[in-house]
C-alpha cells in the first residue's frame, strides 16, 4: 500500500540529499503552471531547503487563463518568484523559422513554447545559482506526454517515478489546498485538457503500470503504442564510439 506521509518524508530527504551533492549553497527554480505537478514540486522543496531557496518562475504565452491559481501557489508557499512572459520569444523565433520558407506545423508550434520556457528556467538559475526542478510524474513519462528538452528536462526530478494518483496523494500529505492538487490537468499549450489530448484519463494509466491492469483492450494497445514510441525520450543520446 502506498505510505504517501513516507514518500513525502523520503522525497524532502531525496532533495536535500541532492542538494548537499550538488550545489549545497544552491536553491531550487520550479516552472509553476498552476497544475498538480509543479505546485507540489514546489511545496516539497520549500519543506525541503526552505522557502527562501525555492524560485518559482511563472511564464504566461501572454494570456493564460488559470495564471492566478500560479500566483495563489507561490503566495501560499511564500516563495520568491518571477513572471516571465514568453510570446515575443515564441513569436520572434517561429517568425525567424518562416522566413526560411518552412512553415510551422502543430508540432512545432505547440513544443516550441515548452522548449522556450525550460531555457527560460535555465537562464534564471544561472543568474540564481540555481538547480532546476523537473516536474514531470511517472504517468505523463510512460505515454510520452511530455516535451523533450522542454518540460521533461531538468537537473533533479522528485516524482518522475510516482504516478498521477501517487502525487496527489503526496499533495494531500504535503497539506496543500484541492485547489493546487485536484484542478484538471492541461498543457497549456493546446487548449485542451490532458484527458482530451491522450483520450482516456490518467487513473487508468496508473492502474495499468501499478497493477497491469486494463480493461478497455483499444485504451492498453494505446498505452502500449505511446510507451514505445516515446522510449527515446528517457534514454541517453545514441552515441557513436569509434
Amino acid at each position: 500500500m502506498f505510505n504517501a506521509a513516507k514518500i513525502k518524508d523520503d522525497i524532502i530527504k531525496w532533495i536535500q540529499d541532492y542538494f548537499k551533492k550538488n550545489g549545497n549553497n544552491c536553491c531550487a527554480v520550479i516552472g509553476i503552471s498552476g497544475g498538480k505537478d509543479s505546485s507540489i514540486v514546489a511545496a516539497l522543496c520549500a519543506q525541503a531547503l526552505g522557502k527562501d531557496r525555492v524560485y518559482g518562475v511563472l511564464m504566461p504565452n501572454g494570456k493564460q487563463h488559470d495564471i492566478d491559481i500560479s500566483r495563489e501557489l507561490v503566495s501560499h508557499l511564500g516563495i520568491k518568484h518571477f513572471t516571465i512572459d514568453i510570446k515575443d520569444s515564441v513569436e520572434a523565433l517561429l517568425a525567424s523559422i518562416e522566413k526560411t520558407g518552412l512553415s510551422a506545423n502543430k508540432q512545432a508550434v505547440i513544443n516550441t513554447p515548452a522548449r522556450i520556457r525550460m531555457t527560460t528556467l535555465y537562464a534564471v538559475s544561472a543568474i540564481v545559482n540555481g538547480r532546476v526542478a523537473n516536474t514531470c510524474n511517472l504517468s505523463e513519462g510512460w505515454v510520452g506526454y511530455s516535451t523533450k528538452y522542454g518540460d521533461h528536462a531538468g537537473d533533479f526530478s522528485p516524482m518522475s517515478q510516482l504516478t498521477v494518483t501517487e502525487v496527489k496523494e503526496v499533495g494531500r500529505a504535503l497539506g496543500l489546498p484541492s485547489m493546487f492538487i485536484d484542478k484538471d490537468p492541461e498543457d497549456g499549450l493546446s487548449g485542451l485538457t490532458d484527458e482530451e489530448n491522450l483520450g482516456f484519463p490518467y487513473d487508468v494509466i496508473d492502474m495499468y503500470i501499478r497493477e497491469g491492469v486494463c480493461e478497455n483492450m483499444d485504451i492498453r494497445d494505446e498505452i502500449d503504442r505511446l510507451h514505445m514510441i516515446n522510449m527515446h525520450k528517457h534514454k541517453l543520446m545514441p552515441c557513436f564510439f569509434p
